[in-house]
């Protein structure tokens, strides 16, 4: 990227500096001459004097600077260096001295990156030495013994010019036994913004403060009606324990004034904490979390921390814009659960922060994009995308606005990448973390001397900074807002910010998106596996009584799994996502068929009991209970090849369905049984068993039917003799006593129950009672619906 060679509209030099250094050009114009009039060197003193850093003790000394205060010097100000110099070398170094050393100014934002670079190296320029009583002096340094400087020196003495940056050095002199003369034996180069009066157009900067965490929550809660959450670790608490990462990014950002970057997951699960929670330990196992007053102090600190900032809300689980983008799209449904992960930030930050929060706001992964990142971006409503210079390039000579169009009713809002990474890598050491505030302040500075023209600059550091990379991030952030340059702006204005019309507003194409970062995305098997997950997921919900206590715990956790956080954790990511379906199966398999023997049927028709079982918390409807004759035409369920019925069973409950059969022959019939939802879905796996038909025969009926009819005819015959013979008699006995007549055959006509018909009931009543039975109707597989609780084993999750 092209940078101008030159300032424009820079302030004069003071007339004082100006005669400062011709008065010390005239002091050393007689010195000159004197040093002409001195024999020449041998060619060996000379290259030693132009060049003393190529003996070889040359960089045998490590200096560190450990603080340079204040970061940003002013007129009538005392600047002091403290760090350490050791000797890394095999011999001692005597005459030792340290002293600054202060450079010309650095012109470009490229020349200030050129310096980082070879900031310690001794073959450069390191400039002239201030001198005097401003040197720190050691008789002699010991090999591997580390001694510590401090050096302060005013302003004035480091005859400073014009505004800008200038390298500052700090220099390790000395000699050894192999090289008896002073020289230069290491060096640490640093910068010194300078910009003592108030800038005539200040920069208005913009800093986002990121809240954002790996994902701790599982898909898992309780069979409480709290719903328990659990948690895969206890590492958030560590995080938001004093001294953690995120306590120290609130602590930190509390005193800045900062565009806060949060994701709604993050405030869910320490919301979560502040309540009962389960922890999951290595073996499997869930003990009770602990730090409940731990996240209601970080939560505290939180809402005081944000009150009257803007607060930028990414989406729930703070999905992988440029994963979705590059592998999910082509996978149906993914871009929906963007959608719901957006949707869930006003239930999520409003509640906990007690703030409205922005959702305007799409950040890709180190704002790198192409133009499916950015329609997948603005897919969920967000219609400005946080882009980084490094990716939406400019060739100009400056640096631009960070606002621009580009098209479509999109706002590319593009930060600057050189302050973005300023704090990036390891500044565990003080001197790591003072040379990295010093550059961004740096950086800072020679922008806003580019052109003289008020511009807004955002700052997006990445995502989860370290401990130390916070507290570096709050220095330097709380120096540039000391300073005399720039002046803090929020997000939402530098978006409305007016747009540089020389500003390049072509998204670049896919094929320049950086491989780097491809090889960290999630692959399209993820995406694949969440849609599965969300498939059994809808199968499920349509038989719950109570469908929230399912489907938003499992919508947050397929939120979880298209995290920006699992990039580079492929391994991890997979695992989280095989939990998530693993644990959704187990509870689809708590709503299941019992398992039959063989059944004996006899007889034309007899009834077949299924039990349905329930071991989940809540009640189950919606369901359809199916069972199938896979051979109708020797047995028929209900008249027909299979049969059906509606099944509602009660949380921790079981209930057996009765279904009729008719049987037309003998032998074995495979009948299965399988659950449906009310949309015609199948539901969990098919129960199949046979049923074995031992109809009666034709034959033996025909035996029976013959038995009966001689026994009828017998009677008969038995009736109609007694009948003849009775006649006869009364015939003979017809000139017999009158009260005799009350006994004669007469009477006995009149009786109802004549001998032959009672002999006809007798039989009938033999054959009922001898009729076997309907084995076909045995006892329930399970016992019949009670309000008593399930038995102990039995898995009751929800």
């Amino acid at each position: 990227m092209a940078e101008a060679a030159d300032f424009q509209g820079t302030s004069a030099s003071p007339a004082r500096r100006w005669l400062r250094r011709t008065g010390a050009l005239l002091a050393g114009a007689p010195l000159l001459t004197g040093l002409l009039q001195l024999p020449a060197a041998t060619p060996a003193d000379a290259a030693r004097q132009e060049s003393p850093q190529a003996s070889s003790g040359a960089g045998s000394v490590s200096v560190a600077v450990d603080s340079l205060s204040p970061s940003t010097p002013t007129e009538g100000d005392t600047v002091t260096v403290t760090g350490t110099v050791t000797n890394n070398g095999k011999q001692p170094v005597t005459d030792a001295h340290v002293d600054l050393r202060v450079g010309p100014s650095l012109d470009t934002r490229s020349s200030i990156d050129a310096l980082a670079k070879k900031s310690d190296d001794v073959q450069g320029p390191a400039g002239e030495a201030v001198g005097g009583k401003y040197t720190e002096k050691f008789s002699k340094l010991i090999p591997g013994v580390a001694e510590p400087f401090n050096i302060s020196v005013p302003v004035d003495e480091l005859d400073l010019g014009q505004d800008g940056v200038y390298q500052l050095a700090v220099a390790l002199s000395g000699e050894t036994a192999a090289q008896p003369w002073d020289q230069v034996l290491g060096v640490q180069r640093t910068f010194l913004p300078w910009q003592p009066e108030e800038a005539r157009a200040k920069t208005k900067t913009t800093f986002l403060w990121p809240l954002v965490s790996d994902v701790h929550m599982t898909a898992e809660t309780g069979s409480n009606e709290q719903q328990t959450p659990v948690f895969d670790n206890d590492d958030l608490a560590e995080e938001i324990s004093p001294g953690g990462r995120l306590e120290q990014m609130v602590s930190l950002g509390k005193g800045l004034d900062v565009t806060w970057v949060i994701d709604p997951d993050l405030l869910a699960s320490v919301d979560a904490m502040t309540k009962n929670y389960q922890v999951r330990d290595e073996d499997g196992t869930t003990t009770s979390g602990r730090n409940q007053a731990v996240a209601k102090q970080w939560l505290s600190e939180l809402q005081q921390a944000v009150a009257g900032k803007e607060v930028v809300a990414l989406p729930f689980g703070d999905p992988d814009l440029a994963s979705l983008a590059h592998h999910g799209t082509t996978v149906t449904g993914s871009l929906s659960h963007l959608k719901e992960a957006t949707d869930a930030v006003d239930n999520t930050v409003q509640t906990i922060l007690h703030v409205k929060p922005s959702t305007d706001f799409a950040w890709p992964v180190d704002g790198a994009v192409d133009p499916s990142i950015m329609k997948v971006a603005t897919s969920a409503g967000a219609d400005k995308v946080i882009a980084r210079s490094d990716s939406l390039q400019d060739n100009l000579s400056y640096t631009p606005s960070a606002a621009r169009p580009i098209g479509g009713g999109t706002m590319a809002v593009v930060a600057d990448s050189r302050m973005s990474t300023a704090f990036q890598g390891n500044l565990t050491k003080a001197s790591a973390s003072t040379l990295a505030v010093q550059r961004f302040l740096a950086q800072s500075l020679t922008l806003g001397l580019q052109t003289g023209k008020q511009r807004s600059v955002v700052v997006a550091p990445q995502r989860t900074p370290s401990v130390n990379q916070a507290q570096a991030m709050a220095e330097a952030l709380g120096a540039l807002q000391g300073g005399n340059w720039s002046e803090s702006q929020d997000l939402t204005a530098a978006a409305k910010a007016k747009p540089d019309p020389a500003a390049n507003r072509k998204v670049p194409p896919a094929s320049v998106y950086p491989s780097s970062l491809r090889k960290q995305e999630l692959p399209r098997a993820a995406f694949g596996q969440i849609a599965r997950t969300q498939g059994k997921l809808d199968n499920f919900k349509v038989i719950l009584t109570d469908q929230s206590r399912v489907v938003t715990p499992f919508g947050r956790a397929m939120n979880r799994e298209m995290s920006t956080s699992w990039r580079g954790r492929g391994v991890a990511a997979a695992g989280y996502r095989g939990d998530v379906e693993k644990y959704l199966n187990g509870l689809i398999d708590g709503v299941k068929l019992i398992k039959k023997t063989e059944t004996k049927l006899s007889g034309r028709s007899a009834t077949i009991p299924v039990t349905v079982q329930n071991n989940l918390v809540q009640g189950v409807k919606n369901l359809e209970l199916r069972l199938t004759s896979q051979n109708p035409t020797r047995l028929k369920i209900g008249g027909d090849a299979y049969g059906e019925q509606p099944v509602a069973v009660n949380g921790g409950h079981s209930q057996s369905v009765k279904f009729t059969t008719s049987a037309n022959a003998n032998g074995r019939a495979e009948v299965v049984a399988q659950l449906y939802t009310e949309d015609g879905q199948k539901y969990g796996e098919a129960v199949t068993f046979d049923v074995k038909v031992t109809e009666v025969t034709a034959t033996v009926m025909l035996v029976i039917g013959g038995g009966v009819l001689l026994l009828v005819l017998a009677g008969f015959r038995m009736y109609t003799q007694r009948k003849r013979a009775a006649a006869r008699e009364a015939a003979e006995d017809a000139a017999t006593e009158a009260e005799d007549d009350v006994d004669s055959p007469v009477g006995a006509a009149q009786n109802p129950e004549a001998p032959g018909d009672r002999l006809k009931e007798e039989s009938e009543a033999g054959s009922r009672a001898d009729a076997p039975q309907q084995p076909s109707d045995p006892a329930p597989d399970t016992a019949p619906e009670s309000a008593d609780p399930s038995g102990t084993g039995e898995r009751v999750d929800r």
